[in-house]
């Protein structure tokens, strides 16, 4: 796999781990200030992840994903 394709999966891996961790963070929370911060993650996170999703399909396009 080509370093650039490698690098889109890590994003969409860390992705995943930022929404997991913003659910976590906000099913425990104990004030708000706590529910701001795991809703900058998630917000941050499915930015991201569209984005990634976005180079991923432009990749596939271009046959250059494998």
């Amino acid at each position: 796999m080509k370093p650039a394709d490698e690098n889109i999966k890590r994003t969409l891996r860390l992705v995943k781990a930022m929404l997991d961790l913003a659910d976590a963070g906000d099913a425990q929370r104990e004030d708000v200030g706590c529910g701001v911060l795991y809703g900058i993650i998630r917000d941050a996170g499915y930015k991201i992840r569209k984005r990634a999703e976005a180079e991923k399909a432009a990749h596939i396009k271009k046959g250059d994903w494998l």
